[in-house]
């Protein structure tokens, strides 16, 4: 089936006023999905005139599966301002800081404007470090590929598993399009899952989430070899 993906953008009016009343410091960074991206620069030049600092690497956009404009400047940023709904996108972005830092959302349907609560931060760095833990205890593991356009890194995981049977250990894997996490109840075997697809299962599950094309780094990072 052939697909065909247009961009659409929100036509709303916007108001910045509410971020007044948050006391946000100096130097920011602004991200957004492709949905309101366009909004950016508005937003930059208020908060400009406010006295802030602001940073937008490249045109903002984040993706679950790829924050690389806001980590790759977190360490010249204060906090990081995400435009859009949801908190998908923001939770990601917090688990692949290297030190949390805080994040306000602004959200362009609702003109609302609020920060990211920690506690939310924390319970998903808990369930992290929980598939961390259970990952470098196990001996079998599956190793979850998408085959959507953006989410396949079929490539990635037959480095882990290369890697990760050096180390002794027994690895499968597992692809589909839509991956249903009901369906691995029917692989009792497997003690630990790897997922490489979109990072949303590992945010809802006690999934590794490994999506980083230096497979050998991040193992490393995480104490493997």
């Amino acid at each position: 089936m052939k697909y065909l993906f247009v961009p659409a953008t929100l036509s709303n009016r916007f108001s910045f006023e509410n971020i007044k009343s948050y006391e946000l410091p100096k130097v920011v960074c602004l991200i957004s999905t492709i949905q309101f991206v366009a909004l950016l620069g508005k937003l930059k030049k208020f908060l400009e005139k406010n006295g802030k600092k602001v940073i937008i690497k490249g045109n903002g956009q984040v993706l679950g599966c790829n924050t690389i404009n806001a980590t790759s400047i977190q360490n010249k940023v204060q906090a990081f301002i995400y435009v859009g709904s949801g908190k998908f996108h923001p939770l990601a972005i917090a688990l692949s800081l290297k030190e949390l830092k805080p994040i306000f959302l602004y959200n362009p349907i609702t003109n609302e404007f609020s920060r990211l609560n920690e506690k939310e931060i924390q319970s998903a760095l808990a369930k992290k470090k929980t598939a961390k833990i259970k990952f470098l205890a196990a001996n079998k593991i599956g190793i979850l590929v998408s085959t959507k356009p953006g989410q396949q890194r079929l490539k990635q995981a037959e480095i882990l598993k290369t890697e990760l049977e050096k180390q002794g250990k027994k690895c499968y894997i597992f692809i589909a399009n839509d991956i249903d996490l009901g369906q691995l109840e029917n692989f009792p075997q497997i003690e630990a899952w790897v997922n490489t697809a979109c990072p949303g299962l590992s945010l809802e599950n006690s999934l590794l989430w490994i999506d980083d094309t230096k497979v050998k780094q991040k193992l490393k990072s995480i104490n493997l070899s």
